[in-house]
């Protein structure tokens, strides 16, 4: 934004869109240090956890039940592949477990639920069309 000639400088609350704090002149230049750090976000996470599937009552059986799912994904992408496994569809019911016991949130990475509940190596995930436990 150009100032005219004796016109009094803007403060951030008479419109400027400058951010309070530094000026462009005072700013430390950080580029590297950002270009480094997309960098790394854009990588793929190369952690994959093991999980396996279990019908329960009267669910449908997989053919395969064992699946390489990437650490970082939130529990809400593994309820949505077993959806698209199954051929289930939104409205219909779906009901999951940890190792027969809670029912994880969405938003739970299934890293940490691995960490914490993880069986002979993989995490075992009981799915049902009822609700079994918890």
């Amino acid at each position: 934004m150009a100032q005219v000639a004796g016109s009094p400088e803007l403060t951030p609350r008479q419109g400027s869109r400058n951010l309070p704090g530094w000026t462009s002149t005072e700013r430390p230049d950080h580029s590297e240090e950002v270009l480094k750090a997309l960098e790394t976000y854009k990588k793929k996470d190369p952690l994959k956890i093991v999980v396996r599937f279990k019908g329960v009552g009267n669910a449908p059986i997989m053919k395969q039940n064992m699946y390489k799912i990437t650490a970082a994904n939130r529990f809400q992408a593994v309820i949505q592949f077993l959806r698209k496994e199954l051929g289930w569809q939104n409205g219909e019911p779906l009901f999951l477990y940890i190792n027969s016991t809670f029912s994880p949130a969405p938003d739970d990475t299934v890293l940490n639920l691995y960490k914490s509940f993880a069986t002979e190596g993989f995490l075992i995930v009981n799915y049902s069309t009822t609700p079994a436990w918890g």
